[in-house]
């Protein structure tokens, strides 16, 4: 598809010949205090109108400041509180087809499906000159992300990823501090997540089932390998199939990682090492379930020096697993929260956050006086992380270079980063046949990483995890 490069909805109402016609647009005030005139409305569609969808869509709706026009969902089940919120809205299960057909009465699309299909639907958006919200992970393979980073360049439209804590004050006040040299150099992360919390490190599942009246299986797989319909998958289980989603580290790296990725200005790692659990099939045996992510597992991410910065080890764990409390820190105080937390250890102290940067905490408690902390660069965003849609749908009527928390600029190499990570969960238990056709695993080694050329430079098998080979024909073209 060819970008649309026809004025924006509000620029050509303003200027079209209608004017000349005697038409013209109401001023605000004439209107009345509160009163939000048609042609200041943005034109919403929405692909993936359940689950987070609907957060999203109610967000960005922000209580009728802009119209959600379109609506798209491949299981209709999943759509039916979106369509019955907005009645007035069409209603696609292909999302080609809605922006054939809708394409020009849509400024902005929001995107909240399976990971799988990020990349595919946000390139197609972008390509029509349409401003684009997407649900983290931004991508589900590391090239889809570098691909989406130089299509927002391209193409000059204004986007956001779903990673919602972005927006949030904490992530400032800890950016702040850590680039104010508060805690000195910063040499280790620790970053952990309770996820999952949905079905992982189990065996793809068996039986067979008739697809559901409501649900187009086909589309739903879309880019991914053909495989026969099982409930397992849908509607809020295909996040621990490496198929369609990308485990702990692509629902909660997101979040998590964001938070030092923006203190410590990261960019491309250099190595990733990875262990990961086990699956109990027996007495003295074990096995390790290749079509889902394990259950739990633990992540080196290494770093190099950034101008003044010295390198960093960023070490991810998922599953339940915690680092070591810091002694600084009270036997009984919180460390971190339900969800996770992150712990920056550097040369003359350390900050325990939880997610978003929230409830952030200087270690040794005593040795720093609050009023002499170094403020926030960036500008906060009103409602916090509940502002994050918001901030988005303003934006977007601001047009191209109008500020956003989490553009694809940033959003995309962070994605890259923790993707990387899950480059190294999948190569530990990687295998192929020996001599005697018998597997043997074959990873569990530390991978060293060319960023700028997306290369796993000491164990090719991983690399076949960067790019996925699209099912039939689907593509991924800037």
């Amino acid at each position: 598809m060819k970008r649309n490069q026809s004025p924006s909805r509000r620029s050509f109402i303003r200027n079209s010949s209608l004017a000349a016609a005697g038409f013209f647009i109401v001023p605000r005030h004439v209107l009345g205090k509160g009163f939000i005139a048609p042609s200041d409305k943005l034109n919403i569609a929405a692909i993936g109108a359940g689950g987070k969808g609907i957060v999203n869509i109610a967000n960005a709706y922000n209580k009728g400041a802009e119209n959600i026009v379109s609506l798209c969902d491949v299981d209709d089940r999943q759509a039916a509180d979106s369509r019955k919120k907005h009645p007035k809205a069409s209603y696609y299960r292909d999302f080609r087809e809605m922006l054939d057909k809708e394409g020009k009465g849509i400024d902005a699309v929001m995107i909240s499906t399976p990971d799988h299909m990020h990349a595919v639907m946000t390139l197609a958006c972008m390509q029509l000159g349409k401003h684009v919200y997407v649900e983290k992970p931004l991508t589900h393979d590391i090239y889809e992300a570098r691909i989406l980073t130089q299509a927002a360049e391209k193409y000059k439209v204004v986007t956001q990823m779903g990673n919602q804590g972005s927006s949030s004050d904490g992530t400032r006040h800890v950016e702040a501090w850590v680039q104010g040299g508060v805690i000195g150099n910063v040499h280790t992360v620790h970053v952990w997540t309770n996820r999952p919390t949905w079905p992982q490190g189990i065996p793809t599942p068996k039986g067979q089932f008739a697809v559901p009246n409501e649900v187009d299986w086909d589309l739903w797989l879309g880019t991914a390998p053909f495989r026969e319909f099982n409930p397992a998958y849908i509607p809020a289980t295909w996040r621990g199939w490496v198929d369609f989603g990308t485990g702990s580290l692509g629902d909660m790296g997101c979040h998590f990682i964001d938070v030092p990725y923006r203190a410590l200005r990261l960019k491309y790692p250099i190595s990733v090492e990875s262990s990961v659990t086990r699956t109990w099939t027996g007495f003295f045996q074990e096995a390790f379930n290749t079509d889902s992510y394990p259950l739990s597992s633990k992540t080196h991410i290494m770093f190099p020096a950034r101008g003044k910065m010295v390198p960093v080890e960023m070490i991810w764990t998922d599953g339940g697993i915690m680092p070591r409390r810091p002694d600084e820190l009270g036997a009984d105080e919180p460390f971190g929260d339900d969800g996770g937390g992150v712990l920056f250890e550097g040369t003359k102290g350390k900050i325990v956050t939880g997610i978003f940067g929230d409830n952030a905490k200087l270690l040794p408690a005593n040795k720093f006086n609050p009023a002499k902390l170094p403020k926030p660069d960036r500008p906060f965003v009103p409602g916090g992380p509940e502002g994050h849609q918001t901030q988005w749908t303003n934006a977007c009527k601001q047009g191209h270079g109008a500020y956003t928390s989490s553009p694809f600029e940033m959003a995309g190499p962070l994605v890259e980063t923790v993707l990387m990570g899950n480059l190294g969960v999948r190569s530990f238990y990687y295998s192929e046949p020996d001599a005697k056709g018998n597997k043997k695993f074959i990873g569990r080694k530390k991978l060293l990483w060319d960023g700028e050329n997306m290369k796993v430079t000491n164990f090719e098998p991983a690399n076949q995890f960067i790019k996925r080979q699209y099912r039939g024909n689907w593509k991924l073209e800037l």
